[in-house]
């Protein structure tokens, strides 16, 4: 039982944060890239993840995981996009530093995605091999849109 729930229903919360997180993010990803803020759905991109990392942690797991590793560096990253767009109001440096440090907590959501579709999924399991070329697929994708959220992300503040 995790915060009351099974395994199971926790599961289930923790993958439907971690959707919401992800939808959220790609959202906020496109609005940077039409140089818009979207300051709600931010608002729920960076609180989703931020609990979607924090729920990564209740699962009763033993011992060390890299999801441990992946989990800290977002919330990392996280509270660095928060200082830059809430306290820093994005002046100077810190619209590159908002921009580059919440595509990368968006790709680390998505990266563990891809890896959790290719050892949960029946349909992905059964196809080992692609796995890799999703991750790279994905870590390009995120290259090429983060280049050009940094370039375009120029809002009125």
């Amino acid at each position: 039982m995790t915060l009351g729930l099974s395994l199971q229903a926790f599961t289930q919360l923790h993958v439907a944060i971690s959707l919401i997180a992800i939808l959220a993010g790609v959202i906020v990803l496109f609005g940077m890239l039409a140089a818009r803020r979207l300051p709600a759905v931010t608002a729920v991109f960076l609180v989703m993840t931020i609990l979607t990392d924090i729920t990564g942690y209740m699962f009763p797991f033993t011992g060390f995981k890299p999801s441990y590793v992946v989990g800290t560096i977002d919330l990392l990253l996280l509270i660095l996009a928060m200082i830059a767009l809430y306290s820093k109001h994005l002046a100077g440096p810190w619209r590159t530093t908002y921009v580059v440090s919440a595509v990368i907590a968006l790709y680390l959501n998505v990266f563990v995605g891809v890896v959790q579709t290719f050892e949960k999924v029946p349909s992905f399991v059964a196809m080992p091999k692609l796995a890799p070329v999703f991750q790279i697929v994905t870590l390009l994708l995120f290259i090429v849109l983060g280049y050009f959220a940094v370039k375009r992300f120029r809002p009125v503040v």
